[in-house]
């Protein structure tokens, strides 16, 4: 059976990155959805009831599977509370929509949650971290993920659709947005063709897991192709929560190297500290050991990565 996916988020890093691998993978179709009014409850509730009807309608017509990829979001680890506050009540709001139009339905589906591995585990201790690490989320931003989380927890079991968390790790790539103070290589490229120096407020050897976005979009896919087929052969819905990174520890140190070998060039950094330092981990390495099997394809190297992250930006300054 083919799969019908709507990605809410479409026009973020990731959203692209999932658009472009379901446009290339023959079992996957991508809904054309009317772009959600975020900011507008209103509206917002109607264009989200609009768009499932016509999921769950398109999935009946073509015999399909439909999958939810929640991508959206544009909280980082120094939004406000009141930003984060209002992200969650359109997410619950979505949730609340979905379960009701679910419920009087007859489609069947999945849900997946982008959420952050860094944000869940900033406070824990003993890395790698793995599924059963338990979360210590350190600031607003890591419990909002965590409650992020527990709302889709509660959905699932309310509507009774299978749901898959994916704490992602550090994601990069083409596609990141320059505006925000998020995305350590995209802000090294920034520095190398703009005007001012990228700053690194934790120490260089401050440790992340790194994982391109298109080798996360084909994870998220075949999570979500494993999720059905667990669901289905045990005749109910189920939740999964799996790590969604490259397996590969990397230091900011180990990371301007790569940068000094892509540009030949000394990387234009300041060294300092922000209000957010405190919130950030020192060794936020990972291990996945839920569906371990998913995580062997080859992977994007880093090296590569980091110089397709640099012609995204170059091309962005250029425009």
């Amino acid at each position: 059976m083919t799969n019908l996916a709507w990605v809410v988020g479409a026009s973020g890093l990731l959203g692209k990155s999932m658009v472009r691998t379901i446009n290339k993978n023959a079992d996957w179709t991508l809904f054309t959805a009317a772009s959600l009014p975020w900011g507008s409850s209103a509206e917002f509730a109607n264009n989200v009831r609009a768009n499932v009807l016509g999921l769950f309608e398109q999935a009946r017509h073509d015999g399909a599977d439909w999958s939810i990829i929640w991508a959206a979001g544009s909280a980082f680890t120094s939004s406000t509370q009141a930003q984060l506050d209002a992200e969650m009540a359109e997410f619950t709001t979505f949730l609340e929509i979905l379960a009701a139009e679910v419920s009087s339905s007859d489609s069947t589906g999945t849900m997946f949650l982008a959420s952050s591995g860094g944000g869940i585990y900033g406070g824990a201790t003993s890395p790698p971290f793995n599924e059963d690490t338990a979360p210590s989320p350190l600031g607003a931003y890591g419990q909002f993920k965590l409650a992020m989380e527990t709302e889709l927890a509660r959905f699932s079991d309310t509507s009774k659709t299978s749901v898959l968390i994916g704490r992602i790790s550090n994601l990069y790539g083409p596609g990141q947005r320059i505006d925000k103070m998020q995305g350590l290589i995209t802000h090294l490229a920034l520095a190398r063709y703009g005007t001012k120096p990228a700053f690194i407020f934790v120490p260089l050897g401050t440790v992340r897991d790194y994982i391109f976005v298109d080798d996360c979009a084909k994870l998220i896919l075949a999570s979500i192709q494993r999720l059905s087929a667990e669901a289905s052969s045990q005749g109910g819905p189920i939740r999964v929560t799996k790590i969604l990174g490259s397996g590969q520890a990397i230091s900011i140190s180990t990371l301007l190297g790569y940068y000094r070998g892509i540009t030949k060039a000394a990387p234009r950094v300041v060294h300092g500290t922000a209000p957010a330092t405190k919130f950030q981990s020192l060794d936020l390495s990972m291990k996945s050991v839920v569906w371990p099997d998913l995580d062997l394809f080859e992977k994007t190297p880093v090296a590569a990565g980091f110089s397709a992250t640099m012609q995204d930006v170059l091309r962005l300054i250029q425009r």
